[in-house]
């Protein structure tokens, strides 16, 4: 019998287990309250009763046991416990060997054996140590070859990931023994892939040496790292995303003749496919294969896009569970039916078009066009398109999810949620008039926009009763585009709050500015219509988007580069933005705004991203500032910096500036308070206390961004050669700027020490970021 089973009383003579019955019969071995509960439960079990609770029927059970337990059986019981727990310990001892098995106070002990070395773990897939040691163990087992270089940055990164030994891809002469037959000095230039795919880590050609380092330092020598060696191993990295939106109106051309964009603001942009992971491939690819173009998130060419809608249903990226799909009336395009061109080319007089009669659409994935052959007379069918868009993090609003963690959903009961569209309501302002009323029941109620569709509103007007709180939200999951044609204003009684969440706020073409309406996007007059003063209490946007400069135009420059997106006039309000991007910003004095996580874009860094209000009787200075993990774009004029950590102000003054107005781009007017500390600031701002700062200067490095514009798949992302002062100048040893929390440093940190062990003798590794 196995210890666990064990019982040593019925082990015991029959004599002595029959003397210790009588003893518990004639011995009081319950406490007069257990006898009390013991009598009570034995009512509730009389016939006709309902059944026990599981808690009563535990209850019930102990107290029998107890009271008709002898003092032998007691002893004996306590003996038992105790060599149960001996015998566990001799079971856990043997599991202890294992790292599936064992105890959590073990694994670091199964690491040392092993030699596995602690990373930061910031990727999702590396941050539990039990399956990190057992990884590394299986690991170990096909040390040094590429496919386990890949997937350790893969795991390490959570970027996609392609490893390259660039021996192989040498125009030398090779080894008799170890011939590489699809190695050829020369390309064939018959065939469109080679050139595709040209220094990329898809590059196949063959290359002189290059006797540089690969691993040189990307930040201190970006032009020093080599690549064509014998001993040379690449580990190339796609940082940015693909994030999608689903079932979206195409947005016409400015021409008509049947020409759209793909994007909901009626600009260029280059569509990207989504990631395939290794393994899930539609067609036979073996896991065991390298990484291939369709495996990483990247720009879909149009080369690979022609190609792979050859495939019909088997499409790596064409169709309804791929990355991209055009609907016509609702039903979706057959592969067949797309012709992929270049449709470049200025307004009206687009390349390649009209369609042949022999294809329904003709699409040009890089610049995110559409074409529909024109038929006088005919039907023009309805144009909705699913795709995906280049990015870097979860901001701005997308299709991710966002109604859980610190900045989750405020309304989580569905009988306050008051969903648009609804047959109930004729346009946005019908809803919103609807949910106020329902604010003076519940107090709390929220406007949930469904799907990632266009809405235009007109001028939103809203007025909140003192102590409620409305919520605006796109569904989650869902990224909303509203196009206004006036902006949304909102007032408010005492205590009252007024939420963003999730959507994609930008000017219709008939909206325009104007004196005095409208000013912004997003307003918080001082007065009421009626007059009276506003007493909003706190405006907050969280994963919004109000477009710098109101909105796009095709070639994806601001339309009114010098107009504010949010402008907030009451006393005493207080507003915060969470992993939003914003156009210009108002505040008064008497005010206070908070920014974390997000980006604040004048368009140009010699424009005014932070101030009064142009209204303002109190001086141009805005209210008190926070900025923790943002990126600014524009000169800064505060009454106190409360707070500005882990952020990029990137601006200068222009030649016109008043030096009165503006002595420099970076302005707090209260200097013994709040603080700055560790980050960028513009030459001779005017600032409290640092700590652990960067100011622009001849000998100190500055920021270099992949893209300055909004719509850019790269916006705001620091290039991998800014500085180590940049880059890894937060306090945390992360990166100044909007994508701080992505901890993007920290991921390379790992890749390069797990790359360390697995490396062959005598080779030498570099990264290379491909976007």
């Amino acid at each position: 019998m196995s210890p666990q089973g064990l019982d040593l009383f019925s082990l015991l003579p029959a004599v002595y287990r029959i003397r210790d019955m009588q003893l518990a019969q004639s011995l009081p071995l319950l406490t007069d309250l257990e006898q009390a509960s013991l009598a009570q439960l034995k009512l509730l079990t009389a016939p006709g009763m309902p059944p026990l609770a599981a808690d009563q029927q535990a209850l019930l059970d102990a107290l029998n046991a107890k009271a008709s337990r002898g003092p032998l059986q007691s002893l004996l019981l306590v003996m038992q416990e105790q060599i149960s727990i001996v015998a566990n310990d001799l079971d856990q001892l043997y599991d202890d060997q294992f790292i599936e098995t064992c105890a959590e106070w073990v694994i670091p002990y199964i690491g040392d054996l092993i030699g596995y070395q602690a990373v930061n773990g910031i990727n999702a897939t590396i941050d539990n140590p039990r399956s990190e040691v057992a990884n590394t163990i299986a690991f170990r087992r096909r040390k040094g070859t590429v496919l386990v270089m890949e997937e350790l940055a893969r795991d390490a990164t959570g970027w996609g990931a392609h490893a390259v030994e660039f021996f192989r891809v040498l125009g030398d002469t090779q080894y008799m023994n170890h011939i590489r037959r699809g190695n050829h000095y020369a390309p064939d230039l018959r065939k469109w892939k080679p050139g595709l795919y040209i220094d990329t880590g898809f590059d196949r050609t063959a290359h002189k040496v290059d006797v540089r380092r690969v691993g040189a330092a990307i930040s201190s020598a970006p032009r020093e790292q080599g690549r064509y060696n014998i001993q040379n191993i690449a580990i190339f990295l796609w940082s940015l995303g693909a994030w999608s939106i689903t079932d979206c109106p195409a947005t016409p051309s400015a021409s008509g003749n049947g020409c759209y964009r793909f994007s909901s603001l009626g600009m260029d942009m280059a569509l990207f496919h989504r990631a395939i992971p290794p393994g899930f491939e539609p067609d036979d690819t073996n896991i065991n294969d390298p990484v291939k173009p369709f495996n990483v998130a990247d720009r879909l060419r149009r080369g690979a896009f022609c190609d792979d809608i050859q495939l019909g249903v088997g499409a790596h990226y064409y169709g309804e569970t791929g990355s991209l799909v055009v609907w016509l009336d609702g039903t979706p395009l057959d592969p067949y039916q797309i012709r992929v061109c270049d449709l470049a080319g200025p307004e009206g007089a687009w390349a390649n078009t009209p369609v042949p009669a022999t294809y329904a659409a003709a699409i040009d994935p890089e610049l995110g066009r559409l074409a529909l052959p024109v038929a006088g007379g005919t039907h023009q069918p309805a144009v909705s398109v699913s795709y995906e868009y280049g990015f870097n993090a979860d901001l701005g609003g997308g299709e991710y999810p966002r109604a859980t963690g610190a900045d989750g959903f405020l309304v989580t009961d569905p009988a306050w949620v008051v969903p648009f569209p609804d047959p109930r309501f004729a346009d946005l302002q019908k809803a919103v008039d609807f949910a106020i009323g329902e604010l003076a029941e519940n107090g709390l109620v929220a406007i949930e926009i469904a799907g990632s569709r266009i809405v235009s509103a007109g001028p939103l007007i809203i007025d909140l009763p003192a102590g409620t709180t409305l919520e605006m939200r796109a569904a989650d999951q869902a990224r909303p585009t509203l196009l206004l044609d006036g902006e949304i204003s909102i007032t408010g009684d005492a205590s009252s709050t007024f939420v963003l969440n999730g959507v994609l706020i930008a000017a219709a073409t008939a909206m325009a500015p104007a004196t005095p309406a409208p000013i912004a996007l997003v307003h918080a007059p001082e007065l009421k219509a009626d007059g009276s003063y506003s007493r909003l209490g706190q405006l907050n946007l969280t994963h919004c988007t109000l477009v710098p400069g109101w909105s796009v135009t095709p070639q994806g420059e601001p339309v009114f580069p010098d107009q504010v997106t949010l402008v907030a006039e009451p006393a005493g309000l207080q507003m915060t933005a969470a992993r939003s991007i914003l156009g210009p910003v108002r505040c008064s004095r008497m005010s206070a705004f908070t920014a974390t996580d997000s980006i604040l874009d004048a368009a140009d860094p010699t424009g005014v991203a932070y101030m009064a209000p142009d209204s303002s009787t109190t001086g141009p200075s805005g209210g008190a500032l926070t900025m923790v993990g943002c990126t600014v774009i524009g000169k800064i004029h505060a009454a106190l910096f409360s707070l500005i950590s882990d952020s990029i102000l990137w601006s200068w003054l222009a030649p016109a500036d008043d030096p009165k107005l503006w002595p420099a781009s970076v302005i707090s007017d209260r200097r013994q308070a709040g603080c700055v500390r560790f980050s960028y600031l513009p030459t001779g701002a005017i600032t409290p206390r640092r700590f652990q700062c960067v100011e622009k200067a001849p000998e100190n490095p500055q920021p270099l961004f992949f893209a300055l514009r909004y719509g850019r798949p790269g916006y705001c992302k620091l290039l991998a050669s800014t500085s180590d002062r940049i880059r890894r100048g937060a306090d945390d040893s992360g990166e100044m700027g909007a994508f701080h929390y992505l901890l993007n440093p920290e991921r390379e940190a790992d890749l390069r020490v797990r790359m360390q062990e697995y490396l062959p003798v005598g080779m030498e590794f570099g990264l290379i970021y491909q976007n």
